[in-house]
């Protein structure tokens, strides 16, 4: 029997205000035998010095690097004792009863491997965490000038899920990884993270590999989260824009041009690489403007 019913994993790199409030959320979950683990990825905020000083019941690793998510997460799951394994952001506050909701749910069914919590926007309002697996043409219809010239279009109100009663429990594709809870076997099965993915799109592939091993994913919305989005990576916006298009060029290497002939898959990792590329210098360039903007205005 494992030592705990659920082990939270959380990942931080200078986020130690946000990080407080989180802690402080978790050890006020009631009914549920807990396990916190901090990976701390070379904060230089105080973080680690303020998990050990107000929160020594928590395990805390502290990294001489940013490894990343995945593999900052991938080291407390090799610690952790938990029959349930839960990533969680460092940006977000458990609401009372989640952990036992999602704990008990996962237990009702063995045919679950991930069971999600909704998540919410510090404001309350809902916050868009399931999505269909993205495909080629998903990237091209959404956040591209396609995408603002046809906002409804078919393929990203389908892979944003944004036509569906989010009250009620679901099968679902992939979960944000601000939140989750997966069952241990379901790890010990198909490992953790694939660190590759320094950041993004580790949660896709890893819901991948849940669905790829006969497991469902499931959103489960009496478990609630409010989650901030984006403390550690606003502090290095252009570098995350980066990494987010190195990993969307991985996942598609990964998932659809591995499963390409090999005549077609030259082809298709020029025009991937062209694509991301592309679509990475629109958003630095805009970034860019959006700065000398702000610095005239200040000015």
């Amino acid at each position: 029997m494992p030592a705990f019913d659920v082990s939270v994993t959380i990942c931080s790199w200078n986020t130690k205000e946000d990080l407080r409030r989180c802690l402080a959320s978790l050890m006020e979950q009631e009914g549920v035998n807990l396990e916190v683990i901090v990976v701390d990825n070379a904060s230089e905020d105080g973080s680690p010095e303020m998990v050990e000083s107000e929160f020594p019941e928590a395990i805390l690793i502290r990294n001489q690097t940013n490894v990343g998510f995945g593999a900052g997460h991938n080291l407390a799951f090799a610690q952790a004792s938990g029959e349930v394994l839960m990533p969680l952001n460092s940006d977000a506050i458990v609401h009372p009863g989640c952990l036992r909701i999602l704990v008990d749910f996962l237990r009702s069914d063995p045919t679950v491997g991930i069971a999600a919590p909704k998540l919410l926007n510090p404001d309350g309002s809902l916050q868009y965490s399931c999505r269909r697996f993205p495909t080629p043409a998903a990237a091209v219809f959404r956040n591209t000038f396609l995408g603002k010239l046809f906002p409804k279009n078919r393929f990203a109100r389908e892979y944003l899920m944004t036509d569906w009663d989010h009250s009620q429990p679901r099968d679902v594709d992939w979960v944000s990884g601000a939140a989750f809870g997966l069952r241990r076997s379901v790890y010990e099965q198909i490992g953790g993270f694939d660190e590759r993915f320094f950041m993004y799109l580790e949660d896709v592939d890893l819901c991948k590999r849940v669905h790829e091993a006969g497991y469902r994913v499931v959103y489960v919305p009496d478990a609630v989260v409010t989650h901030k989005i984006g403390a550690s990576t606003d502090r290095v916006a252009n570098r995350m824009i980066r990494q987010f298009h190195r990993s969307m060029l991985l996942y598609y290497k990964k998932h659809h041009i591995s499963k390409m002939t090999p005549i077609a898959r030259p082809f298709a990792t020029a025009l991937g690489w062209l694509f991301v590329n592309a679509r990475a210098s629109l958003f630095l360039t805009k970034n860019a403007l959006d700065a000398l903007r702000r610095r005239f205005r200040g000015g």
